[in-house]
This record gives structure tokens, C-alpha cells and sequence, in this order.
């Protein structure tokens, strides 16, 4: 895929399956590439240990974040198996284009996909991993209950499943290489120009 405009996109939104390792992988390319920087996501979960409001997530009550849909103050939200929500708030991409700079999102896949349709401009990239190798990754993580993780695990079979329906797809069975190869991929991003087919 080659970008039709010459121009960066407006967006980049990196999205995938639990466990894929889309948060390491950002914040890897973070540091290597400084066109770009993370916005950070609205959640209704409780703060886990080590994690600060506005750091990791902007933390909102079920009414505040009610409230923000309300006054269309999210980009794009869902509710996850959990059952908490997360969502995009505009205020996050203005605060990072008026630096600039490129937003890049962590999504889920079903925010990613209403990003890609309602956002002009905007690029989404897809980290794969094998339903084995989420697993062994979700459990040794233990932030969920073994019933959630079983959620999880039939979730992501279902979402390995819309991998064709991103723009791009980073398989990240080798942490090195996946962090160069989504590297690369975000510099070309940003100079106006595709530098991967997807597989």
C-alpha cells in the first residue's frame, strides 16, 4: 500500500488481539521515531498497582464517561468482555496535533475498524500473533481471572480473523524483529509513503 496523497496520515491507530504486545511495541517505536506520540485512552476500569490517571489511561467513572458520549467528546468507544469501557477522547488527538505530531492509537479492533471508517486520513496497522502464543502471554500477564482470560483467548481467535480488514499487518513472533519492522513502517508513515505490502 502507498499512500495517494504525499501526505502523512492524520492518524495511526495500532490495534490486535490481547496479548499480541501492541503496548510494547508502541512504546518501543515511541522512542525511535519522535513524529509521532501516544494518545492516551479513556477507560472505566479501576486503576491497576503501578498505573497513574492520565499516564497509562485517563480514568473516568461509567457517568463521566456517559457523560462524555453525550457531549461527543470520544472519537470512537466500545465495551469490552469485562464489561468496562474505552474510548479515544478528541481532546487527546487535538492536544497532540496542535504539537505537530501524529496521534497514535492503541485500539481494539472494533475501535480501530470505526476509526478507519469515520477518520479521513487515518492508517491502521494490525499486530499478529499466534492464538498459542496470546495464551501463554495472557496467562503469564495474570492482570484477568482464568474465566476472563478463556473470554479473552475466544476473542482473539475472532479478531485474528479481521486481520485482512486493516491496512497493515505486523506479525510479532519475534519481538526484535516486529519492533524494526513496525519502526520502519511508521517512518514511511510519516514521510508520505507506504513502505510494506501487507503479507
Amino acid at each position: 500500500m502507498t499512500s495517494s496523497t504525499g501526505r502523512p496520515p492524520s492518524v495511526i491507530v495500532v490495534t490486535g488481539p490481547s496479548g499480541a504486545g501492541k503496548g510494547t511495541l508502541i512504546r518501543e517505536v515511541l522512542k525511535r521515531v519522535p513524529g509521532v506520540a501516544h494518545s492516551v485512552s479513556a477507560t472505566t476500569r479501576d486503576l491497576r498497582p503501578g498505573e497513574e490517571n492520565g499516564r497509562e489511561y485517563h480514568f473516568l467513572t461509567l457517568e463521566e464517561f456517559l457523560d462524555r458520549i453525550e457531549r461527543g467528546d470520544l472519537l470512537e468507544h466500545v465495551t469490552y468482555v469485562s464489561g468496562h469501557r474505552y474510548g479515544t477522547l478528541r481532546s487527546e488527538i487535538d492536544r497532540i496535533t496542535e504539537k505537530g505530531k501524529v496521534p497514535l492509537l492503541e485500539l481494539e479492533t472494533e475501535g480501530a475498524l470505526k476509526v478507519k471508517r469515520e477518520v479521513p486520513g487515518a492508517v491502521t496497522i494490525f499486530i499478529s500473533a499466534t492464538v498459542e502464543e496470546l495464551e501463554r502471554r495472557l496467562r503469564e500477564r495474570a492482570t484477568e481471572s482464568t474465566g476472563e482470560i478463556g473470554e479473552r483467548i475466544a476473542l482473539a481467535r475472532h479478531q485474528l480473523e479481521q486481520a485482512d480488514e486493516f491496512d497493515y499487518v505486523v506479525e510479532n513472533d519475534d519481538l526484535d524483529r516486529a519492533v524494526e519492522e513496525l519502526t520502519e513502517l511508521v517512518r514511511g508513515l510519516l514521510a508520505g509513503v507506504g513502505t510494506m505490502a501487507r503479507p
